[in-house]
């Protein structure tokens, strides 16, 4: 399954010409593409649909839909997929490393 989240700006690259951004998910932080958002910078709130993120948010946005999710009990599911993703991203990694 696949969620939008939102998430907060920690950190900000430039890679290869493309705007790569450190987003924090609660407890989880993993990288996000940012080319799709110029105007976002360290501090702002993403929104974050499968690794991109798609538009800035405010922090109260983001907090309503922290708290829609955990009412609906979806919050545990994504933040498990993120942890999933964050596992899956450093598996490659290490394998590109061989």
């Amino acid at each position: 399954m696949s969620f939008m989240v939102p998430g907060k700006i920690v950190e900000d690259h430039t890679v290869r010409r493309n705007r790569l951004g450190l987003v924090q998910f609660g407890d989880t932080s993993r990288p996000i593409i940012l080319d799709l958002v110029p105007d976002a910078h360290v501090g702002d709130y993403v929104q974050v649909h499968v690794g991109f993120a798609t538009e800035r948010v405010s922090e109260q946005d983001a907090k309503r839909t922290y708290d829609q999710l955990r009412q609906s009990g979806e919050l545990k599911t994504a933040e498990v997929d993120l942890q999933t993703e964050e596992a899956l991203f450093s598996t490659r990694r290490r394998q590109k490393q061989r």
